[in-house]
């Protein structure tokens, strides 16, 4: 295939998995409410009896449940994209790699997911916490849905893309854009690029909550460092058994 048609075949399967979001947010937008009622918890569970969550212009908490329904429909669609992006790199595959759709979808998935928890669970309550901490007598609480919503979706997102990265690692070091021993000699580089996606990313200065992200990111290109050892080695292994059996 050439480099035209891996171009055609990407746009295609970019398309299907903009339709299949699209789709799955067209459908969550029905529970929007619900659904802002869910991520406002956290917050909500802090603010003192006298405060609430306040909408600063009449469109919104419309927009704000779009937005919302949207991020949920792509919650929902992601085994669908992981699927296409499966099927994309699909042709660069050896023979016993490409056995490996089902638990490339599920783990990618599970991960994701679980970023997504840990925010919600863990990052969100510490990280509010440290906010509100600089309430007094003449500083009270009012925060407005828009600029709330935006910033616990996009650490979301953040956090489920963090808890991607061994699943990243592995696929992309099988593709031959790399290998494990240039990322073990990259160790030391990426504990400080590490740091310095968590120091943007999180919404506190606090050193805390940035370790709260770098800490699983270095966790976790650690892991895929060692799974994609135990694939090249595999991959070497089958290598040379194709080569033995072409001899014969």
């Amino acid at each position: 295939m050439g480099f035209l048609e891996h171009l055609e075949e990407l746009r295609k399967r970019l398309i299907r998995g903009v339709i299949a979001i699209l789709m799955a947010s067209g459908v969550c937008i029905f529970f929007g409410e619900r659904l802002f009622s869910l991520i406002s918890a956290p917050i909500v569970a802090l603010l003192p009896k006298d405060s609430s969550l306040i909408f600063t212009s009449l469109p919104d908490p419309f927009f704000t449940y779009l937005k919302t329904g949207f991020i949920a429909g792509f919650f929902v669609a992601l085994p669908y994209v992981l699927y296409e992006v499966w099927n994309f790199i699909y042709p660069g595959l050896h023979k016993h790699e490409r056995r490996m759709a089902a638990p490339f979808i599920i783990i990618a998935t599970a991960l994701f997911y679980a970023g997504g928890a840990f925010a919600y669970f863990l990052v969100f309550p510490a990280a509010f916490k440290f906010f509100l901490s600089y309430q007094t007598v003449d500083l009270k609480p009012m925060i407005a849905i828009r600029e709330y919503v935006s910033l616990v979706l996009l650490l979301m997102l953040a956090f489920g893309a963090v808890f991607e990265t061994p699943v990243v690692i592995v696929f992309l070091g099988l593709l031959g854009l790399f290998d494990s021993a240039l990322l073990k000699k990259g160790r030391r580089y990426f504990v400080v690029l590490a740091f310095v996606i968590a120091a943007i990313l999180t919404p506190t200065p606090d050193v805390v909550n940035q370790t709260l992200m770098a800490v699983p990111m270095l966790l976790f290109d650690e892991i895929g460092i060692w799974v994609l050892v135990i694939f090249e080695k595999k991959r070497e292994r089958e290598l040379a058994k194709e080569a033995s059996e072409e001899t014969e």
